[in-house]
């Protein structure tokens, strides 16, 4: 990983907090301030901390243990007893694999997705394009009356399911026509959003209910299972990564507030938390408006200046920052898309995709990389332009070295209207192509 230079370090300390142009300018002297000095950091004879296990790349390991040093409650020269706070995404970054993608699988081959209104497709999402509704609409029809299950499970509905994995999964109908169109892609990815949308009809606990299943069957599945979805197959396995358990478990031992931040559906990734150790409450992921009845409805909730129903943000990006800041520090309107001081954010974040560029830029300690080959995250990563990010390969079946640099200087970085750029520290310099070296 590539270490800044001393030049670098001190052009970080004169940066202002400010948001420019969808990137995040935060001034290092707020970060320091929530960290306690390197002669402060003295356990107590009286606290053990916990030990993490082996099985990180480097000195990863080296690094998250002073993390919890430095930041647990064996620390009795904390600069504050506030708890502090660590939010790691799910989604190949605690699991391997997709619990989203999970779950639509098996919600496709149980027959549990609703014909929508009138058999309008576009009623279940307002970025859906005309050729991805009709396309669904004409694989569907018939098969079900509006808001009963379509039996995508069987022989008779293995078009409609056909279609609506594709859409889900590519963005784009079977035929190769654009599925969505007119979102901004720093708050939102409508291929994420409309699993939700798509469990319109059912309650929470009913989703809870098959995600459970779905989980049952991916953990018993042997690693590289496929499963047969319509007439196609599709990855029937998921895994907890054993690190990244035991970090949450140390950390939360510590004395830290730890959380999960996700693109799923919030009830699924309650299901799964609870497998580390997370109540509900710690769950922050896409999250349905409801009837009175408590049924899900297509719309989504919002965050910061977008009201409920808006649907234009989801956890996503800097959706994260907004939804991290309203649940887990209580900012509410619009501030809460803004960047906070330091005492109001996490310490520590962990994340694998470049939806986790914004919170885990806001996080003042440590930032834990799960290399996947994202441009955005990876370009910033490898810059490291603040000493305080890690970058660990998967924990199982690690990707291979990127055969090409990371176009940093160039196209990694995607706007809100997909238009691509450089990628930019927070002193609004280019970051150079970076070379990909923890894998």
């Amino acid at each position: 990983m590539t270490r800044p230079t001393t030049a670098r370090r001190l052009q970080a300390v004169a940066a202002a907090v400010a948001i420019s142009g969808g990137t995040l300018v935060a001034a290092a002297p707020a970060a320091q301030a929530a960290r306690p000095s390197a002669q402060a950091a003295r356990p107590s004879a009286h606290c053990t901390a916990p030990q993490l296990a082996a099985g990180w790349y480097g000195d990863n390991q080296a690094r998250l243990q002073q993390l919890i040093d430095e930041y647990g409650n064996c620390n009795p020269y904390r600069p504050s007893r506030n708890k502090p706070v660590a939010v790691f995404d799910w989604d190949n970054t605690v699991v391997k694999n997709d619990v989203g993608d999970a779950t639509m699988f098996w919600l496709l081959r149980n027959g549990k997705i609703r014909q929508p209104a009138r058999g309008d497709w576009s009623t279940t999402s307002r970025y859906l394009t005309p050729a991805a509704a009709e396309a669904l609409a004409g694989a569907c029809a018939g098969l079900a009356r509006p808001g009963a299950p379509l039996p995508t499970g069987t022989p008779a509905g293995a078009g409609c399911a056909d279609e609506l994995n594709a859409v889900y999964g590519t963005a784009a109908t079977t035929a190769g026509a654009a599925a969505f169109a007119g979102w901004d892609r720093r708050t939102m990815e409508p291929a994420y959003a409309w699993l939700p949308q798509l469990m319109q009809g059912w309650t929470a606990s009913e989703v809870r209910g098959f995600a459970a299943a779905a989980r049952a069957e991916n953990l018993a599945a042997p690693v590289g299972a496929k499963q047969q979805v319509g007439t196609t197959t599709a990855t029937g396995w998921v895994r907890y990564y054993d690190q990244q358990k035991d970090l949450i478990a140390g950390l939360q031992k510590a004395g830290f507030d730890v959380w999960i931040s996700s693109a799923s559906p919030q009830p699924v990734v309650e299901v799964w938390a609870k497998g580390v150790g997370i109540k509900a409450d710690h769950v922050i992921g896409i999250r349905n408006t409801t009837t009175g009845g408590g049924k899900f409805t297509s719309h989504l909730q919002g965050c910061g200046s977008v009201e409920d129903g808006a649907d234009s943000m989801i956890t996503y990006i800097d959706g994260k920052r907004c939804w991290i800041n309203k649940e887990i520090f209580k900012v509410r309107g619009a501030a809460a898309e803004k960047v906070q001081p330091a005492a109001r954010r996490q310490v520590f974040a962990a994340g694998d995709s470049d939806t986790d560029i914004s919170f885990l830029r806001d996080a003042t300690a440590l930032r834990l990389v799960v290399n996947r080959n994202k441009n955005e995250l990876m370009c910033r990563a490898y810059d490291n332009s603040d000493g305080k990010w890690i970058v660990n390969p998967m924990f199982i079946e690690p990707k291979k070295q990127k055969a090409t640099p990371y176009p940093c200087a160039t196209t990694g970085y995607v706007d809100r209207d997909g238009t691509a750029g450089p990628v930019r520290r927070g002193d609004t310099s280019v970051i150079p192509d970076q070379t990909d070296t923890v894998f």
